[in-house]
C-alpha cells in the first residue's frame, strides 16, 4: 500500500501506515477528514504525554559518546524503523529482512535505528533485480560476501586502532574519548584507500576469469590449491599464553600472505594455524610453498610446516574454493613430512608438461646426455619429484604422493 491509497485502506491499514510512515512523511488524510467532517462536534482525544528522555533509567540512556561515533561514521541520524526503511525503499519487509540478515546484521525489532543509507542500499540492490542485472538469490549473496568481508576487516581495524593508536590514555580520557577524533581525520583516508583495493582486486580477478580457456572454465576452473600447515600448533597452545600465541599466528598469517602475493598466487582465506592458497600456474604453487619452508625453517619461533598441493578442477563460491582437490590437498597435508611439500599425480604431471620438473631423474639425465652429444644446452629444471609410497587416503582412496623439492 502506498501513501496515496492509504485512505482508501482498511483501518487496520491506515493503522499501520500511519504507524510506519517515517517523522515528517506525508500521510494521505482524507478518509479522517471525511470522518471528522460527519462528526464536527467530537473533539479529538489528547494523546497521553510521553516521558521526556531524562525521565528514563540512568542504564537505559545510550552513552552520548558512542552516538556521536555512530552518526560520524554512518552520516546520518536514525531515522527509520526496518518497516519504514522497506516502505521507503520499495522493497517487501521479508526482503529487507534478508537483505540485512545476509550483511551480518542483527535483527533489531521495529527500533528506530536505520538512515538514509540503509534505505538507499536497499534500493539499489532492490533495483538491481529489479532491472534483471542480478537473481535474488544473486543479490542475496552479494549482500554476504560483502558483509562478511568487511564485518572481519572492520573488527581488524578496530581492535589495531584501539590498542595501537589510544594507547597510552591522556590523562582524564578514556579510550572512546580518544577514538573520536581519530575516526574523525582516518574515516575519509580509509574508505577511499578501500574503494581503491576493491577496484585492483576486481580487475586482478576479471583479468583472471576472462582469460579461462572456455565458458565452463570460468566457474569450474583447474586450479592448483595448497595447504600449509603449523606441526603441533594445539600442543602450543597449552604452553604459549594467549598473547604469544596471538604474535605466532599474526606472524605465520603475515608472513604467509606476503609471500603467497609475492609470487602470484592468491590467498583464499587463513585458519590461525593454516592458510589455504591458489594458484592458476602449477609452477607459481610449487614455488610458494617451498618458500613457506624454506621462510619458517629459518624463524626460530616457529614451528615446524606441512605442505600439501593438489591440482585440478576447482570450484570457486564466494571467494573460497571447494571439491575434490581442495580435500584431496588438505588430506596430502596432513600426512606430509614436516617442512616438506606433498604433492599429487595431477600437480607432478602439470609440472612435467609445462617443463618445470622432468618426470623422472632417470629421464633428466638421458635428455642431459642427448643435449651434450648435439651441442645444445641441457633442459633446466626448477623443481624435483620424487614418487613416494601409494596410501589409501580417507574419502579418496588410494593416492599416490610426490615429494617436491628444488633441484640442486
Amino acid at each position: 500500500m502506498t501513501a496515496d491509497d492509504a485512505g482508501s485502506g482498511t483501518a487496520e491499514e491506515r493503522e499501520a501506515w500511519d504507524a510506519a510512515a517515517p517523522d515528517g512523511a506525508v500521510r494521505d488524510t482524507g478518509a479522517r477528514e471525511s470522518a471528522a467532517a460527519k462528526a464536527p462536534e467530537e473533539a479529538p482525544a489528547e494523546a497521553p504525554e510521553e516521558a521526556p528522555d531524562d525521565a528514563l533509567d540512568e542504564e537505559d540512556q545510550p552513552d552520548p559518546i558512542a552516538l556521536r561515533l555512530e552518526q560520524l561514521i554512518l552520516g546520518a541520524e536514525r531515522r527509520y524503523t526496518p518497516f519504514q526503511a522497506a516502505r521507503s525503499a520499495g522493497v517487501s519487509v521479508e526482503l529487507a529482512t534478508r537483505f540485512w540478515r545476509a550483511m551480518g546484521f542483527a535483527d533489531i525489532g521495529q527500533a528506530k535505528a536505520l538512515t538514509e543509507a540503509d534505505v538507499l542500499a536497499l534500493r539499489r540492490l532492490s533495483g538491481l533485480v529489479e532491472a534483471g542485472l542480478l537473481s535474488e538469490p544473486m543479490a542475496i549473496q552479494v549482500a554476504r560476501s560483502t558483509g562478511q568481508t568487511s564485518a572481519r576487516l572492520a573488527d581488524w581495524q578496530i581492535d589495531s586502532f584501539l590498542e595501537g593508536l589510544t594507547d597510552p590514555q591522556e590523562t582524564g580520557m578514556t579510550r572512546t574519548e580518544i577514538a573520536y577524533p581519530l575516526v574523525e581525520l582516518l574515516l575519509p583516508e580509509l574508505e577511499e584507500f578501500l574503494v581503491y583495493v576493491y577496484r585492483r582486486q576486481l580487475a586482478a580477478a576479471t583479468g583472471r576469469v576472462v582469460q579461462a580457456a572456455d565458458d565452463a572454465e570460468m566457474v569450474d576452473r583447474r586450479l592448483a590449491v595448497g595447504f600449509a600447515d603449523l606441526v603441533s600448533f594445539t600442543r602450543l597452545t597449552r604452553r604459549l599464553e594467549e598473547e604469544e600465541l596471538g604474535e605466532l599466528v599474526e606472524a605465520f598469517e603475515t608472513t604467509a600472505a606476503d609471500l603467497v602475493a609475492a609470487h602470484g598466487g592468491r590467498l583464499i582465506k587463513t585458519l590461525g594455524d593454516e592458510v589455504l592458497y591458489a594458484a592458476d600456474d602449477a609452477g607459481i604453487a610449487a614455488e610458494i610453498g617451498l618458500r613457506l619452508i624454506e621462510t619458517l625453517t629459518h624463524d626460530e619461533t616457529m614451528p615446524e610446516l606441512r605442505v600439501g598441493i593438489a591440482f585440478g578442477t576447482v570450484t570457486t563460491r564466494m571467494g573460497d574454493v571447494f571439491g575434490t582437490t581442495v580435500n584431496l590437498a588438505s588430506r596430502l597435508t596432513s600426512i606430509a613430512p614436516k617442512n616438506a611439500v606433498l604433492v599429487d599425480g595431477a600437480f607432478a604431471e602439470e609440472l612435467s608438461r609445462t617443463g618445470e620438473a622432468p618426470v623422472s631423474e632417470a629421464e633428466a639425465a638421458e635428455a642431459a646426455a642427448a643435449a651434450e652429444k648435439e651441442g645444445e644446452e641441457p633442459p633446466s629444471y626448477r623443481f624435483a619429484l620424487q614418487p613416494m609410497w601409494q596410501r589409501p587416503v580417507r574419502g579418496l582412496g588410494v593416492v599416490e604422493p610426490w615429494l617436491l623439492s628444488r633441484r640442486s
